[in-house]
């Protein structure tokens, strides 16, 4: 079990205490600290990333039935206006 916020070390361990007292073990402060040391990208990034992917996967396709779009389960427009609002344009052809 990963801990999702701090102080989620000490939430799993009186989860899975036996008894009144509760030993943290050191193995779930560990993957505490690897869970700070990782860079959290903004949602913004993400969603870009996210779009940028699928249209790849489309061939920039943005609407019709196997548009990036309908695999978003967005509406067209206003995969268009995120698209726009994320700087997001489609590379040049070579």
């Amino acid at each position: 079990m990963v801990p999702r916020s701090s102080g989620g070390e000490s939430t799993s361990a009186v989860v899975l205490a036996t008894g009144p007292i509760v030993h943290i073990d050191e193995s779930m402060t560990r993957s505490g600290a690897a869970l700070e040391d990782t860079t959290i990208e903004t949602l913004e990034t993400v969603e870009r990333k996210h779009i940028i992917r699928t249209l790849n996967e489309t061939r920039w396709v943005v609407h019709g039935k196997k548009g990036a779009a309908e695999i978003l389960g967005i509406n067209p427009s206003t995969l268009r206006s995120r698209m726009e609002k994320l700087g997001i344009r489609r590379p040049a052809q070579s």
